[in-house]
């Protein structure tokens, strides 16, 4: 009985968190924006490729912390086009056109709204990678810290390898408006991508 006292008042918090989230991960007042890091595959010839196209088989996709009431669905829907926009602003800035036949680069991201933090240090970039299904980096890339609340990944692959990762951090504020929370999803977007292409 008195378990099931505590757990009710926990899984309102985990909602209201995942609620909060929305659309993006928004930030506390007095803290860094969005804390960007990057990985690539350092055998990789960036200066060859020029063009670029979302995944075929899906541009991205949002994974909210487990509760019955997460909708991920219609976090995406609000969150997806911001990210869009974002993307095909900064992209052209350095140099990557979208393709008009076969890309030499596809992109992917990835939406992770959490209400815990959890480590991997097995020499997987991105914690957990099996728990959130993302698909693998090479070995031989560090393990990071995801954010308790959220985070951004942005994923270039190269025949259907991952060659570069940019994983932006930033925490809930429940009580920023969706403007603001919008505003920040494009300031995580180009956080990252002024990290690519990575220099030699």
């Amino acid at each position: 009985m008195r378990s099931r006292i505590i757990a009710a008042p926990l899984r309102a918090i985990v909602t209201a968190l995942t609620i909060a989230a929305g659309m993006i991960v928004a930030v506390h007042p007095g803290d860094a924006a969005v804390k960007a890091r990057v990985d690539f595959d350092k055998t990789f010839n960036f200066s060859q490729a020029r063009t670029w196209s979302w995944n075929p088989d899906g541009a991205g996709q949002v994974i909210a912390a487990r509760s019955q009431e997460d909708d991920s669905e219609d976090i995406k829907r609000r969150a997806e086009p911001i990210i869009f926009e974002a993307v095909n602003a900064e992209l052209p800035r350095r140099g990557i056109k979208p393709a008009n036949g076969a890309p030499d680069l596809t992109l992917m991201y990835y939406l992770l709204l959490t209400v815990g933090s959890s480590t991997q240090t097995l020499g997987q970039f991105l914690p957990s990678v099996a728990q959130w299904g993302l698909p693998p980096f090479p070995q031989s890339t560090t393990s990071i810290s995801v954010v308790e609340q959220g985070s951004l990944v942005l994923d270039f692959s190269s025949n259907g390898r991952v060659v570069w990762r940019g994983v932006g951090e930033a925490k809930i504020d429940t009580d920023m408006d969706q403007k603001k929370r919008n505003a920040l999803l494009r300031d995580g977007v180009r956080e990252l991508l002024k990290r690519f292409p990575p220099k030699s």
